[in-house]
């Protein structure tokens, strides 16, 4: 695996199409939204979570690592994607699961364990150091040298890979919208943005107003300085990360029923609501063009527990 020669064979759909929304909901308060499709990139490897992958495996290979680790929870979106694209190149991969191990594994474990991944886990309070060097060490110690990707994918490498999403759209917009949970997107996006453009991360997580420093410090990491062209709004979280109430369900289902497309519930669905909202309100004004990121698929349909239909 050298450069960037690798990536035809994810078998990836690129660039992801732009479709309009076309919803009487929109029309009454005269504003335009344009729903960019990332999660038609790839069945395995859809959305932000190829973005974010891009330059971090690439930068893996450039240091001549055939190891990758990251982070994420049990149902993490990222660590399937990882395992996914590792399989597909011939990369090892280790996630490292927040948690207690449980047995038998979950549908989005099982399927990261299939594409090769090995899995260990760190307890809750542990978790939260995942950052610190000693923790890194132990893990170095007790796995084998790896290159680092973190929880998210969102490094560097990965900011420039989301920065990369602006440059596949040709029509023209005021707002560009996104979920927003480790923050990465939210600072590519924005990052490449021309001026006169603004962007709103809509945060999937309660109490989310920290992420403003860390989007601000990933532009910094990234491009060496922060833009000041987007924010981080708080107020669609539903009780926190994957929260999934009834309002955001019936949003779900009627959403699907207009448009044809079920929306991810765990950060794509909140931040549509919100976008519905803000335009209700007025805060998102008429005349906009608003271009919402659609990062990645709806989940699949719960398994049957064994022994039942």
């Amino acid at each position: 695996m050298t450069g960037l020669g690798w990536v035809t064979d994810l078998g990836l759909h690129l660039p992801s199409p732009v479709e309009e929304l076309c919803d009487d909901q929109l029309t009454r308060h005269g504003v335009q939204v344009f729903v960019k499709r990332d999660d038609l990139i790839s069945e395995k490897v859809p959305g932000n979570k190829w973005r974010k992958l891009k330059y971090n495996l690439t930068d893996a290979a450039a240091a001549g690592m055939s190891t990758v680790l990251t982070f994420g929870g049990a149902f993490s979106n990222h660590i399937r994607a990882t395992a996914a694209a590792g399989e597909i190149i011939g990369v090892r991969t280790i996630g490292v699961i927040r948690g207690e191990e449980h047995l038998p594994l979950n549908w989005s474990l099982s399927a990261a364990v299939a594409s090769g991944m090995h899995l260990t886990y760190l307890d809750r309070s542990a978790y939260r150091r995942k950052d610190d060097p000693g923790v890194i060490a132990d893990l170095r110690r007790r796995l084998g040298d790896f290159f680092l990707i973190p929880e998210g994918g969102s490094s560097p490498a990965g900011v420039r890979g989301c920065a990369e999403i602006i440059t596949e759209v040709g029509l023209e917009f005021d707002l560009v919208c996104c979920a927003c949970g480790t923050g990465g997107t939210l600072a590519g996006i924005a990052a490449g943005l021309k001026p006169g453009r603004t962007a709103i991360g809509f945060s999937a997580l309660k109490g989310g107003h920290f992420l403003t420093g860390v989007v601000a410090g990933l532009q910094r990491a990234a491009f060496g300085r922060s833009t000041d062209n987007w924010r981080v709004e708080c107020g669609f979280h539903f009780g926190g990360f994957a929260k999934n109430p009834p309002e955001l369900r019936c949003f779900v289902d009627a959403f699907a029923e207009r448009h044809g497309i079920l929306l991810e519930t765990v950060y794509v669905a909140k931040m549509m609501y919100g976008i519905f909202a803000l335009v209700r309100r007025g805060v998102i004004p008429p005349g906009t063009k608003v271009l919402a990121i659609i990062t990645g698929p709806a989940e699949p349909p719960p398994r049957p527990a064994a022994g039942r239909v």
